[in-house]
């Protein structure tokens, strides 16, 4: 289910700039009556463009929570929807630009937001207790500790009473299928592949295959 609106929420994306791309140059080629006939065309599939980046974008956001960035982000994408209309209806070129460039500028400030958040979380864990060339190096602290900063938001502290996750103390998931989980993601739950490396998830489902009673 995550990858799937994750994919909508990318293709959306896409095709919306593309769109407003399209528009923008015709109209600031003066060419009106492609424009038009544009606009004519894409009317039906904007429409339904437009609720699906926001409806997921939505979701993606309940699952991630806000930060600073996510705000400024979604002020962005708001303000550029009423800019848009009212440029393209009276053909003003600036408005038309600044609506285009404050939607590119949303995309961007989201994928800073994913970088930062996932830099931060891993900041905050004892490289001491990561480092795995430590002869008390124990797989399991390391993996609480990944735990903590990526999956107790969800799963809960102890794997139980999250906000979404499931209950982790009564998971019947065997160890291979909770490596492919944690790694590319399942149902509402996201990929960590690009977060984690191979010791750090192998750490993670160590921890959790703890918490079972």
């Amino acid at each position: 289910m995550y990858k799937a609106i994750i994919t909508t929420h990318l293709v959306s994306v896409i095709l919306f700039l593309l769109i407003y791309l399209i528009k923008t140059f015709l109209l600031v080629s003066n060419n009106n009556e492609g424009l038009a006939k544009v606009t004519k065309i894409v009317k039906v599939p904007e429409m339904i463009i437009s609720t699906l980046f926001l409806a997921t974008g939505v979701y993606l956001l309940m699952q991630v929570g806000t930060t600073k960035l996510l705000i400024i982000k979604i002020i962005m994408v708001l303000v550029s929807i009423p800019v848009a209309i009212i440029g393209f209806k009276k053909k003003n070129k600036v408005l038309a630009i600044l609506s285009l460039l404050l939607i590119i500028g949303a995309y961007g400030l989201a994928e800073i937001n994913k970088k930062q958040r996932m830099k931060i979380e891993k900041q905050v864990i004892d490289t001491s207790i990561a480092d795995t060339s430590n002869p008390n190096y124990n797989i399991v602290k390391h993996g609480e500790a990944l735990f903590t900063a990526y999956c107790q938001s969800c799963h809960g502290v102890g794997g139980v009473k999250g906000s979404g996750g499931l209950d982790l103390t009564v998971s019947q998931t065997d160890h291979t299928t909770k490596l492919d989980r944690i790694k590319n993601g399942a149902s509402s739950m996201p990929p960590f592949k690009d977060f984690l490396n191979e010791q750090e998830i192998n750490a993670v489902v160590s921890y959790v295959e703890t918490l079972k009673k």
